[in-house]
């Protein structure tokens, strides 16, 4: 769904089934980042690059893997391990098929659905999706990356934190991660502001983010809490950098985007996961690596997809903020849950068994590294 403005986001009737589901268990994520936000449209992305499978290459147990994720920053892992053939080496002969989506609601449909197979999200889509299913539908797999969120304002409006007080202020998606966040720290502060309408010491402004620099530009917001690359979009059109928001969170990482897996083809296809999971581990160390080559070939995925590449003054930054790693930082997931709960946005869930790490670490242990922890939350 593109909407055409702030208001058109909530007259859909998509938008009106969303938010009233979100009395109950809301829908906390639109991607995100994490994560392309806004847009529940799919598509499957045939034009974007992926090597050939080479003849005679051994095959796994499953024909193809159904791989979504975003055409966006923070799922960097996804954008130049495809690129690079990371993930088609370590799968053989097994196909990939891609898809990408605008919104994380659209993935976990998806996931659900049966369409894709293994996904790239943000954390709170991810919560979301395994409690309106008890459980049932998915398991967090690994991490892919931290950071790469901002509050951006306009300078001539706000100069000091304590201005954001009475200012209007964007984030993509009513629940989504970046909202919880941005209610989660009004709340630190000790203002009020009704969750739901947004309305309060500060008015919170859910405006998707392909239309957040129009919404700066005419005045309609006075800022926005967002995630890469709008948050450098912003900048580069006069707005300045208040608050990063890993320097709220201890020792600043954060998780911004995860590596989920639906619960049936983990168990029809632990190789093909695995083998997934060690191409996602080859990449991120090789983007750690060659930061330069692998924000080139980030870029050149984009504009595949998009058919727009970043420019430097925004690919730049935003690159820079961002941090690819494996670890799905757990511990942080929940407190971002917690946040949601606190917010009224979300009856506190249920998250015993959201993940599971055993394949990742696997692999972790093949490469010499240590494991990572689930913070209680892994299956037994």
């Amino acid at each position: 769904m593109s909407a055409s403005s702030v208001s058109a986001l909530y007259r859909t009737s998509r938008r009106r089934r969303l938010v009233a589901a979100a009395a109950a268990l809301p829908v906390l994520f639109g991607a995100l980042a994490a994560c392309g936000y806004g847009s529940s449209k799919s598509t499957d992305d045939s034009a974007a690059t992926t090597p050939a499978v080479a003849a005679g290459t051994k095959k796994l147990s499953a024909d193809e893997v159904r791989i979504g994720y975003f055409p966006n920053l923070t799922h960097a892992t996804a954008l130049v391990g495809l690129k690079e053939g990371f993930f088609q080496k370590e799968l053989g002969a097994t196909k990939i098929k891609q898809a990408t989506f605008n919104a994380g609601p659209a993935e976990i449909e998806a996931l659900n659905a049966g369409s894709i197979d293994i996904g790239w999200i943000g954390p709170s889509p991810a919560i979301n999706g395994y409690t309106k299913s008890d459980g049932g539908d998915l398991r967090i797999i690994s991490g892919s990356a931290s950071g790469g969120v901002k509050l951006v304002v306009n300078p001539k409006k706000i100069k000091t934190l304590a201005d954001v007080k009475g200012k209007k202020i964007a984030t993509p998606q009513l629940g989504n991660t970046q909202d919880v966040a941005l209610l989660a720290w009004i709340k630190s502060r000790g203002w009020k502001v009704d969750a739901e309408s947004g309305k309060g010491d500060v008015s919170v402004i859910r405006t998707d983010n392909k239309i957040t620099p129009d919404a700066y530009k005419s005045g309609s917001i006075d800022g926005a809490w967002v995630p890469e690359p709008t948050a450098s979009k912003l900048v580069s059109e006069g707005a300045k950098v208040l608050l990063d928001e890993s320097t709220l969170w201890p020792d600043q990482k954060f998780v911004i985007t995860n590596v989920i897996v639906s619960q049936k083809f983990l168990s029809a296809h632990p190789d093909v996961v695995e083998a997934v999971l060690r191409g996602s581990v080859k990449t991120n160390a090789w983007i750690n690596a060659n930061s330069d080559q692998a924000k080139a070939d980030a870029n050149a995925q984009l504009k595949t997809l998009t058919q727009k590449a970043l420019t430097p003054d925004v690919l730049d930054p935003a690159w820079k903020s961002i941090q690819v790693l494996d670890d799905p930082l757990a511990k942080t997931a929940q407190e971002e849950a917690d946040h949601a709960v606190s917010a009224g946005l979300l009856k506190a869930p249920k998250l015993d068994g959201i993940y599971d790490l055993t394949l990742l670490n696997k692999v972790l242990k093949e490469q010499g590294r240590p494991a990572v922890d689930a913070a209680g939350l892994g299956t037994q």
